[in-house]
């Protein structure tokens, strides 16, 4: 019984009924529920898989046969044999249509409902899950249950002119109001009562009626979406980021120009008409400058996901009337009303789509990030000895730091405390330590690559020209040296520094500062052989995710204008005087990136495995150079018996792998996460991978050994 059940369930997601079945239970007078359901069953038919009888062929040399223009052909070549059913048939549309307000179809559709990003995201959870009832009295709801094909979209906007008449002369086909005879061919082409009833005068009548009924609500709809664009450009979010008067932006004066536009009785071919029209499109072209205007202060001065969300919400609403304007003033040109219903489709099937609106809302805080990291990562790419040199030491500091940050680890976990109290210990152990790296101006190399891939790839913007191309391969040989250095120089100091403080412990005071059990342990670890690299992949994750907090709080600052709150403040500039107040505002200016970023970080490797571990899989921490000073602790507790442990050379190559995949995973989110938030076109990857490898092979040692000065050009445009 329940197989059963689940598969009717299955088979109900494309099952219809048969075209007889669903022309006979036509019903202009049931209710409104049973006759959108009945429309909807008709477009579950227009969609089901196989075409109808052989009589119904797509015209030749048409492009693409759509599988609904032959069932559609098919339906319209059935009712114009059969006038009784096709009476009906069209009357029960009519009634559909009448009963039906289309007014939230022209203006919501496709449009964000809620003011706020959050709210929307739950209305369109629901969506996705909750169909609207078709009892409503909605014409928006009717298309969301109407068209849930993926092509539907398509195939009504590619309606031919043939098929939009032959469909227009079912739709008003009123034997009832008058006509003259039908004339019946034996052939049952178009030349029938339908089209003979579209050609008389009460045809005309009641086309004429509709076509204006239609023409006030596209009126009527384009004065709500106007006042919609009018209350969102005059919001204070949008308002305050424009230049000059209220009253001199376009949103001001955009009520008043569409009100008298639409105004009754107005003639569409007069000239005050058409000067009014000039002046309305104008005007939007003025509301999308000052959407772009609005962007261009959003980069400057920080993104906030609301007011992107705002603007993105306008400018929906800012192409709905044109769209709308172009099938109102020129009803008659050819295709329309279908490229409007397709549009229309288009919209309401994006409008239950979570992923369309987080791509949309967040695509410009994450430019904004990528940004901020690719600012940073400059400065990660050396392109000469001097500041190769410089990196090595700065590399070789942040190794020193490291040291105690290893030793203060094993203190921490050898309390055997509980695992939140460890985990919160060794998070504010890893913070202090990157923060003392950070302000010595010293580098960690795992930060690295989570900065220099979106440095990297706003190379790419310019590879399309050789000379483009060449900074490109610069710059990339640069970021593998710059990257390797750092490596070397943090684990050419991590090493032996650990593996001498803990002989000088043993030799000078006799003592181990970890047990020879926890030394075994702790080699065995990091296996090659293990779970090593699974872990390592997901350090490589975290260490990505603190380059994007940074990223955020940079731009938090930014948005803020934090900078002027503290340099301004009036009890901070009592205490400390206007100078000391700049000074505090100059700091947090300069270091709230990278405070955000190494405290993140920290917090991330500490408590981030063990709440994972709480809500779902085993996960640790494995960075390269924390576990490479673990590993010279261990040695020098065991001495050197530990070199003949086959368990040591298996840590030696975990740690290899390790120290790639840290790197590499960091770096490929960065980059690929730099590559979407700018949109880039697609580029020869081959082309690219093959002028990098050339220059390898040419240049090997341009991998380990800078140039004595930086090649011509290089690092230029940079962020």
């Amino acid at each position: 019984m329940f197989r059963s059940l689940l598969r009717k369930w299955r088979e109900s997601r494309n099952a219809s009924l048969q075209l007889d079945a669903i022309l006979s239970a036509a019903n202009p007078d049931g209710t409104l529920a049973e006759r959108n359901g009945w429309l909807i069953e008709l477009g579950y038919w227009l969609r089901r898989d196989g075409l109808p009888a052989a009589e119904a062929t797509e015209p030749a040399g048409q492009d693409t046969i759509w599988r609904e223009h032959v069932r559609l052909r098919y339906l319209l070549q059935v009712l114009e044999r059969n006038p009784e059913l096709a009476a009906r048939f069209a009357r029960t549309m009519r009634s559909i249509v009448r009963d039906n307000d289309p007014t939230g179809l022209f203006c919501d559709t496709g449009v964000a409902s809620h003011p706020g990003f959050w709210g929307e995201m739950m209305d369109r959870l629901q969506a996705r899950f909750l169909s609207p009832p078709p009892n409503r009295g909605d014409m928006a709801d009717l298309f969301a249950l109407l068209f849930v094909g993926e092509r539907d979209a398509d195939w009504v906007a590619a309606l031919d002119g043939e098929l939009l008449d032959r469909l227009a002369a079912l739709l008003m086909f009123a034997p009832e109001e008058g006509g003259e005879a039908a004339v019946h061919d034996g052939g049952g082409r178009a030349d029938n009562e339908l089209a003979t009833h579209a050609a008389s005068a009460a045809g005309q009548a009641l086309h004429a009626r509709y076509r204006d009924d239609f023409a006030r609500t596209l009126a009527s709809s384009i004065q709500v979406l106007a006042s919609q664009v009018r209350a969102t450009g005059l919001s204070q979010s949008i308002r305050a980021r424009l230049p000059g008067r209220v009253d001199d932006t376009p949103f001001f004066r955009m009520g008043p120009a569409v009100a008298a536009l639409c105004e009754e009785g107005l003639a569409r071919d007069s000239d005050v008409f058409l000067h009014r029209l000039n002046y309305c499109r104008a005007l939007l072209d003025g509301c999308h400058d000052a959407a772009r205007h609005v962007y261009a202060d959003l980069e400057e001065n920080g993104v906030s996901v609301e007011v992107v969300f705002q603007i993105e919400r306008m400018k929906v609403r800012l192409a709905r009337i044109d769209m709308l304007l172009a099938a109102w003033v020129d009803p008659a040109r050819q295709g329309k009303v279908a490229q409007l219903a397709g549009e229309l489709i288009r919209t309401t099937q994006a409008r239950r789509s979570v992923k369309h609106l987080a791509a949309q809302s967040f695509s410009q805080l994450a430019r904004k990030v990528v940004e901020r990291s690719a600012e940073t990562g400059e400065h990660y790419i050396t392109r000469d000895r001097k500041e190769y040199g410089e990196l090595v030491r700065a590399a070789a500091g942040g190794g020193l730091i490291t040291v105690a940050t290893v030793y203060l680890k094993f203190l921490i976990y050898g309390l055997h405390l509980d695992k939140f109290i460890e985990g919160l210990l060794a998070s504010l152990n890893y913070a202090g330590s990157f923060l003392a790296i950070h302000f010595a101006h010293f580098t960690l190399a795992t930060k690295q690559p989570a900065m220099t891939g979106p440095a990297l790839a706003h190379r790419l913007d310019a590879v399309g020209r050789p000379e483009g191309r060449e900074a490109f391969v610069e710059d990339t040989i640069a970021m593998i040296r710059s990257n390797a250095a750092a490596i070397v120089g943090n684990l050419a100091v991590v090493f032996p520094v650990a593996l001498a403080i803990q002989w000088l412990a043993g030799k000078l005071l006799s003592v181990n500062l970890i047990t020879p059990d926890k030394a075994i342990a702790t080699i065995e670890s990091f296996s090659i052989l293990g779970p090593t690299p699974l872990y390592a992949i997901f350090t490589g994750v975290l260490l990505w995710l603190s380059s994007l907090i940074a990223g955020w709080a940079d731009n938090w600052f930014a948005l803020h204008r934090m900078h002027d709150v503290l340099a301004y403040h009036r009890r901070l500039r009592y205490v400390l005087g206007e100078r000391g107040a700049m000074r505090v505002a100059d700091f947090w200016k300069r270091n709230l990136s990278g405070i955000a970023g190494n405290v993140s970080l920290g917090f991330l490797l500490g408590l981030g495995p063990e709440l994972l571990s709480f809500f779902g899989p085993h996960m640790e921490v494995r960075h390269v150079t924390l576990s490479t000073g673990s590993v010279g602790t261990a040695i020098g507790v065991l001495g050197i018996d530990a070199l003949r442990m086959p368990a040591l050379w298996l840590a030696v190559a975990g740690i290899g792998l390790m120290g790639l995949l840290n790197v590499a995973v960091s770096f490929a989110l960065a980059f690929y996460m730099a590559l979407r938030s700018r949109n880039l076109r697609q580029v020869d990857r081959r082309a690219l991978s093959a002028a990098v490898r050339a220059r390898i092979l040419r240049e090997p040692l341009s991998l380990i050994v800078p140039p004595r000065q930086a090649p011509a050009g290089a690092g230029a445009g940079h962020a």
